[in-house]
């Protein structure tokens, strides 16, 4: 048998560092085996999917040195490798289970399932769907398709006993399918949901084992059960632990930066952003702490994997980042490193052009675009002093303008400036008194380029991490202060809609 891993991201945001290190561990392990890493990209949800987020999963992942022996940019025998691409495949499969009995349509409107789970709610039950779609008879789903009506597929799922199945580190896992909703197949827009394409996937590009996040192990009822209604064998299973803050909870952007690129931006050696994310968890034989990635391929051995949360500590990835530039470079390679970080064309040419036109000796440029080659800022909240906001609401203005950056899709100079230009109208702001405190967050000063133009360079990972911190060196949101703010965010839209 060839081993056969898969990495399956959605291209719905930033590169994650999670993916990254499940993606590290897929590599690993196949290599290990002398077999094949794959790469897909699970596209089901078409509103949030962009390429611009695909592309950006593959240049991180290069960057950190990972590579696939198939995937949508490489090609391979099992393709296509965008599930987009696949709809036309996965129909058979409902229309097999439909035919079978182990799936049905449903036609619950959202209001009418969201009144289901406010009445489940209200008795204290739990939460999930109540099966009426079962309740219809053969005559009335017919002449409901034959009129249009919307619908999903929905899969059936056993309401008594337990389902039990094995895990290469967790060993028996059982849980009670009482606890296990009947999940959504097929959209109304004849998408599969990820459960449905996953295993489709997995079983037609011969997937051996599935490393994945311990998330998925209250899913993995649902998958057994698919690959028995299909009648096919189900993988070797394996959840990995997953990353969190210091404080033990899920590893969030709210706590801790979780993009790729933020740690590409910020100067971190993708050698020693790989080697932090492979000993979070698991170690060497010989318990070193740096080694490169064919180091770890080459002693890999998966059940050295600890069970117990790996933290992702920002101050451990500096330090071991540290030992990485003083003992692993040499001045050459410093150089060479420091010119592909910043000092590099690419990153240069669309920067200059901004500064030209405003200095006069070359010396300026150092106070002038400083900025544009550091990481978080040496800002106090005596720089965020305001004509008409106090504290307060220059922390809710920096709030809603990181919400709404966080959503946006294309991230370039006009989209930036519509959005933050909406924004101000929906908070009674001109768009002089709103960019004062943007300017502080991104540049440290307002004394800079159009903020709107150093957003649109500096990125979006780096941009959003900056007004994160301003948010904090302003003294933060508690959960009832953020509470508080997402109600009257949320209300601006409404507004707006009336």
């Amino acid at each position: 048998m060839t081993v056969r891993t898969r990495i399956a991201p959605s291209p719905t945001g930033d590169p994650h560092v999670g993916t990254a290190y499940i993606a590290l561990f897929n590599m690993c392990f196949a290599k290990q085996h002398g077999g094949q890493f794959i790469l897909r990209i699970e596209d089901t949800d078409q509103e949030r999917s962009s390429k611009q987020s695909e592309q950006s999963i593959f240049d991180a992942l290069r960057w950190l040195g990972l590579d696939w022996s198939e995937g949508p940019d490489v090609g391979g025998e099992y393709g296509p490798y965008r599930q987009s691409e696949r709809a036309h495949i996965y129909k058979q499969y409902v229309d097999e289970l439909l035919e079978n009995g182990h799936a049905f349509y449903c036609f619950a409107t959202p209001a009418e399932l969201d009144a289901m789970r406010r009445e489940q709610i209200e008795k204290g039950e739990p939460v999930k769907y109540d099966g009426r779609g079962l309740q219809l008879s053969q005559a009335d789903v017919s002449r409901r398709l034959a009129a249009g009506e919307p619908h999903v597929v929905r899969m059936k799922v056993p309401q008594e006993g337990i389902c039990e199945f094995d895990d290469m580190l967790r060993g028996k896992i059982a849980i009670e399918w009482s606890q296990i909703d009947m999940q959504v197949l097929m959209k109304a827009d004849g998408m599969p949901t990820y459960h449905l394409a996953n295993i489709v996937d997995d079983h037609l590009m011969k997937v051996t084992h599935v490393i994945r996040g311990e998330e998925w192990i209250n899913s993995t009822p649902k998958h057994k059960l698919l690959y028995e209604y299909l009648g096919w064998d189900m993988p070797t299973l394996c959840h990995l632990p997953l990353l969190r803050n210091p404080d033990k909870s899920k590893l969030s952007k709210r706590k801790n930066p979780t993009s790729i690129r933020y740690y590409q931006r910020m100067g971190y050696l993708p050698e020693a952003l790989v080697n932090y994310m492979g000993r979070m968890g698991w170690s060497m034989p010989d318990e070193r702490e740096r080694f490169t990635v064919q180091e770890m391929v080459d002693h890999f051995d998966i059940s050295r994997v600890s069970l117990g949360g790996p933290i992702f500590d920002t101050e451990k990835l500096d330090w071991l980042n540290g030992q990485w530039l003083r003992e692993a470079l040499s001045v050459e390679q410093f150089a060479d490193a420091l010119q592909q970080w910043a000092f590099n064309k690419d990153y240069l040419m669309p920067i200059l052009p901004h500064l030209q036109s405003r200095i006069e000796k070359l010396s300026d440029i150092a106070s002038l675009a400083g900025f544009y080659f550091a990481g978080m800022l040496n800002i106090t909240e005596a720089h965020f002093q305001h004509k008409k906001l106090d504290k307060d609401g220059v922390i809710k203005l920096l709030q809603f303008a990181l919400w709404r950056l966080e959503v946006l899709s294309d991230w370039n100079r006009e989209s930036i400036f519509a959005e933050m230009k909406r924004l101000s109208v929906q908070m009674e702001l001109k768009v002089g008194e709103l960019m004062p405190p943007l300017f502080v967050a991104i540049a440290g000063t307002t004394e800079s380029i159009s903020v709107v133009d150093s957003m649109a360079l500096l990125g979006p990972d780096i941009s959003r991490a900056r007004i994160r911190h301003a948010i904090n060196v302003l003294g933060g949101c508690g959960k009832k202060k953020l509470k508080k703010l997402e109600k009257e965010y949320d209300a601006l839209d409404r507004l707006e809609c009336n």
